[in-house]
Order: C-alpha cells, then sequence, then structure tokens
C-alpha cells in the first residue's frame, strides 16, 4: 500500500512538472513578437527589415527584408518570412496600413526565409519561378529542421508549404496606373533568382541578387552566372532607371551601394578560390586567407565565410583536376 502512495505521488510530481514546462514554453511562445514595422519607401510600396546578421535564436532567424505594395487590385507581398509566425505577423502589419485584400504573395526564390510564411496566406495564390517551386518542394523539409533547431520556438508550428502558382516573367497583369509592375528572371544566386520591378516608383525588389553590408549566401550559387546579373542591375541604376533597390538582407535603403558591394566581395571570392585551387590549397588552408579590410566590417562574415568556401570551394579545386 505504501509503496502504491509513493508511485502515485512521483507520477503527480511528475505531471505537475512537465504541464508547468509545457505553460512556460506555451507562454513564452504566445509573446515572441518580430515587431514588424512597415517602412514606407515610395508610393503605396513598404520594407519589413530584417536584422542584418545570421540565423540566430535571438533575432528570431528574421534576417531577410519582405515587403509589399498596394496597387488598386489589392496588395502583392514580396516574401513571406522564416517562420509561420512572421507571416501571421506579416499579414497583421500589413492589415494596419491597408484594409484591401492580399492579391498575389511572390516568393522571389526557394530560400527558406523567402516562403515559410506561407502558411499564413493559404487563402491567397502564391506564386514563384517554377525552378523555384521544384527547390521548395525538395528541401523544404530539410529547411523546417534546420531553422527548429537553430531558431527554436520561433518556428512553433511552421511547414514548408511551397508555392503553388507558376509566375511566368515580363508585366503583370494589374490595372494600375500608378503601379507598372514587371517580373523579370535571373539567375546566379540560384537556379531561379525573381526580380520585382515597379516602373512607376522605380522600386526594384532584387531579392538575394543583392546583399547590403552582408556577406553573400551561396548554397546555391553558380558566381559567373550571378555576374552576369548583377551587370545588368547595375546598368539599370547607372542608367537612373531605378531609385531604390531592396536587397534580400541588409539595410533596405543601402541597396544600391549593395549592387557593387556584392559584386566586389564575389569577384574577390572568385579570385581568391581561383588563385587558392591553383595553389593546391585544401579547405583548412582556404579558411585561413586573409580576408580583404573592406569586407570585414560586413555582416555574418565568420559564418558566412565558412559555409562560401564550403559551398563553392569544392568545384575550384575539381576545375584544377579536369585540366
Amino acid at each position: 500500500m505504501q509503496r502504491n502512495k509513493t508511485s502515485t505521488k512521483i507520477i503527480k510530481t511528475a505531471l505537475a512538472v512537465f504541464y508547468t514546462f509545457a505553460f512556460i514554453q506555451l507562454s513564452f511562445a504566445a509573446n515572441l513578437d518580430y515587431k514588424l514595422d512597415a517602412k514606407q519607401i515610395a508610393k503605396d510600396t513598404y520594407v519589413f527589415e530584417g536584422v542584418n546578421d545570421d540565423f540566430s535564436k535571438s533575432n528570431g532567424c528574421n534576417i531577410i527584408n519582405t515587403g509589399f505594395i498596394v496597387t488598386n487590385e489589392g496588395v502583392v507581398v514580396i516574401n513571406t518570412g522564416v517562420s509561420k509566425l512572421y507571416g501571421e505577423q506579416q499579414r497583421q502589419a500589413i492589415a494596419k496600413v491597408t484594409n484591401k485584400k492580399i492579391k498575389l504573395v511572390l516568393n522571389l526564390n526557394l530560400h527558406p526565409d523567402y516562403f515559410l510564411g506561407n502558411q499564413a496566406y493559404a487563402d491567397v495564390p502564391i506564386a514563384a519561378l517554377p525552378a523555384s517551386i521544384q527547390g521548395m518542394k525538395e528541401e523544404g523539409a530539410s529547411y523546417t529542421d534546420n531553422l527548429y533547431r537553430i531558431c527554436g520556438d520561433w518556428m512553433t508550428a511552421t511547414e514548408s508549404k511551397p508555392a503553388t502558382q507558376v509566375i511566368q516573367p515580363g508585366p503583370m497583369n494589374i490595372s494600375d496606373a500608378n503601379h507598372q509592375l514587371e517580373l523579370i528572371q535571373f539567375n546566379g544566386h540560384t537556379a531561379a533568382d525573381l526580380v520585382l520591378w515597379d516602373k512607376t516608383t522605380g522600386v526594384v525588389f532584387v531579392g538575394g541578387l543583392v546583399f547590403a553590408d552582408r556577406v553573400p549566401t551561396t548554397p546555391h550559387a553558380n558566381i559567373s552566372e550571378w555576374f552576369k546579373s548583377l551587370e545588368t542591375v547595375s546598368k539599370w541604376n547607372t542608367s537612373k532607371q531605378i531609385k531604390a533597390l531592396v536587397p534580400s538582407h541588409g539595410p533596405y535603403n543601402k541597396g544600391l551601394e549593395g549592387i557593387e558591394q556584392t559584386k566586389e566581395y564575389l569577384t574577390w571570392l572568385d579570385q581568391s578560390f581561383k588563385n587558392a585551387a591553383l595553389q593546391g590549397m585544401d579547405i583548412s588552408e582556404v579558411l585561413r586567407l586573409p580576408i580583404p579590410y573592406k569586407f570585414r566590417g560586413f555582416a555574418a562574415l565568420k559564418p558566412e565565410y565558412l559555409r562560401n568556401v564550403t559551398h563553392l570551394y569544392p568545384s575550384y579545386e575539381k576545375e584544377i583536376f579536369k585540366k
């Protein structure tokens, strides 16, 4: 009898601890707030600026710049952020600016912080380029697994929901004299980089082609193709065709500067890797190479350079072996 009482007491204590812990976790999750602030950058055009850093629990893994444009026909949302919670809070923040319905969501490429907030827009058409949709389907599960590990409770209930509508490059079918929207397809940062250009306001949402004050991410990069894409974007800038350029990461108001920053960093990276491969260096040696002073102030330098090397350097070694 005494043994049964003791066992019952232990079970009750264990359950109390479990439910207390669960309550604390739920309370913490309920209080998570990205504090999204819609910054107006042009007529009817807004940006939610992410933290210029690497993914971490302390910043909620909110490191991307997303945005939206309010047209006569409804709101066009550009990227939905890193989690279900981000997408929900993004949609709430948009509703504080306009009472117009969401017309369309665009995911500019396959990377997780471009589309893991899609769950919040289940009732809205969500569009992307075909290669991006395929990439989301193939890599979505691994993205969420990795980000749950890094971001913790910020990712609660987040599931990969790839875009369902294939978008075609060209003028968008939106009847609004204030917003002549055009979609342009590039590649280099990924195999399919979608860019949104509002030719009326001069604002370009350039996605991952441009990084400002930050080291570019390269998991799906083709450097030579990326250079070609950046040359085109540079020409838009030098010919004064654009007034503002929103980079995927970094200060939204430094996007035009980010064009040259990204070109310069990729040029150095490409030449550095070519020279290292010619000298027969292995990855550990490349990781110890000095980084030019002008890049040392870039955000996420240490983790991103490590990833740059591991993503890209093996292909430079293979090129040497072919010769």
